[in-house]
């Protein structure tokens, strides 16, 4: 199995690429959006590879990235998806905004990458959402609540933060039955968030 290959990058195409390693030079099919990411043609590059070994064909797929490659080799796993539309699908769409689409399910995004049809994109969707590598997840950052420290104070007791974010917005929600001064409110905000959450 072939996982790197290492030499002077002489030659860059639209969707391809050349290493030559000491007279012999192999060729590489990688996402459009990744050509750059190799470097300039007359310096040293690494790709990291993936083999395509059928009776009648023999391919190299190439990337920059352990990360990059890794998603590919996820959207292998998709029902319909071969090759080169993963390869099609990496070139219409950064690895980031594909999670995020994953994630959104924005149908609209994904059925706008070129070749990539409603029934393909709800493919993906099903098949991949939440599954792309880690160190690809995107990191969005929680929008802070008007009682964010109620709720980050039981989650420090134990409960679910969820659940806890859920139980103390209905409470909240209940503005005729809690005192109108803010620190007292708070209060019996948070009682009455921990009574319910321990179901007495």
């Amino acid at each position: 199995m072939i996982n790197a290959i290492s030499g002077t990058l002489c030659h860059k195409g639209i969707d391809s690429i050349r290493i030559d390693t000491h007279g012999i030079e192999w060729e590489f099919l990688v996402p459009v959006r990744s050509v750059d990411a190799f470097g300039r043609v007359g310096e040293n590059a690494r790709v990291l590879a993936w083999l395509l070994h059928r009776d009648d064909q023999m391919r190299l797929f190439g990337f920059p990235t352990e990360s990059e490659r890794a998603i590919f080799l996820e959207l292998l796993g998709v029902d319909g998806i071969g090759p080169k539309q993963a390869l099609k699908i990496l070139s219409g769409i950064g690895a980031d905004e594909l999670d995020r689409a994953l994630e959104t399910e924005d149908m609209a995004r994904l059925e706008a990458i070129p070749g990539l049809g409603k029934k393909t994109a709800q493919k993906l969707v099903f098949a991949l959402k939440g599954r792309l590598p880690s160190s690809l997840r995107v990191v969005r950052p929680e929008v802070a609540g008007p009682h964010d420290d109620i709720v980050r104070a039981l989650a420090d007791l134990g409960y679910d933060r969820k659940r806890a974010a859920e139980t103390v917005r209905s409470i909240a929600s209940e503005t005729s039955a809690l005192p109108a001064d803010p620190s007292e409110r708070e209060r019996e905000l948070f009682r009455r968030a921990m009574v319910s959450l321990s179901g007495a």
